[in-house]
């Protein structure tokens, strides 16, 4: 769903809120039915930075990972919210449920990614060759299996915040990669959503923010959730 196709001036960047199942762009064995392709569709137009494959697409969401992304429509803002995500002046807020009782109210996870020593198709904190990662979390309800956490990226590798809680000891309910337990719950994938994002306009410079409501299935666990005991 398209939050804002926001244009001003000229055509600059557009907000969407992504599906949970949706591809952000073509890859190997995926080529069409993606967000790039629904975009290109809607506004016709997108940056070209990225080439052919990944037109406009200035940062990425997992296929099982819903909620509110950006993507810009020329060169111009393509670079400058590029730059923002870099210098962290623009902020990504996730909302996620994740197995276990997070004792702390909040905290930071310092831990670079990189590939999996031994499965390839994962990624890993890692402390050689890995990128530098952080994310931040704060914790907003307790239901003692699982816990409803806030995570704020300051920094945007693959998998982050899957690889990072699952670090601590906390997967995300449902995730099909970094999870080893099944969960008593139907979602399909990983109960991580990308609820706010703060940016600033690149051309106009105002300051602007965006929400995605949770998704129903996310919503449905929370409901069972605060239905049980809290802890």
């Amino acid at each position: 769903d398209v939050i804002a196709d926001v244009n001003k001036r000229v055509n600059d960047i557009i907000v969407i809120d992504k599906a949970r199942g949706m591809v952000v762009h073509p890859a190997a064995g995926v080529y069409s039915g993606t967000l790039v392709n629904a975009l290109l569709a809607h506004c016709h137009d997108l940056s070209g930075i990225n080439g052919e494959i990944r037109p406009g697409i200035v940062h990425r969401l997992d296929k099982d990972t819903t909620g509110v992304m950006v993507a810009a429509k020329n060169d111009v803002a393509h670079l400058d919210l590029a730059g923002q995500i870099k210098e962290k002046s623009a902020q990504r807020q996730y909302v996620a449920i994740v197995r276990g009782n997070i004792k702390e109210d909040d905290g930071i996870i310092h831990g670079a990614i990189g590939r999996h020593p031994v499965d390839r198709k994962k990624m890993a904190v890692v402390f050689e060759s890995g990128k530098p990662a952080t994310t931040k979390f704060k914790v907003l309800e307790r239901f003692g299996t699982y816990t409803l956490v806030e995570c704020t990226l300051l920094t945007g590798r693959t998998n982050q915040i899957r690889v990072h809680v699952a670090y601590i000891g906390h997967p995300l309910l449902g995730d099909p990669k970094y999870a080893t337990q099944k969960d008593p719950f139907k979602i399909s994938g990983q109960a991580l959503h990308s609820k706010n994002l703060i940016l600033v306009h690149p051309v106009t410079r105002e300051k602007m923010f965006f929400s995605a409501p949770v998704p129903a299935d996310m919503e449905k666990i929370l409901r069972i959730l605060r239905q049980g005991q809290k802890k």
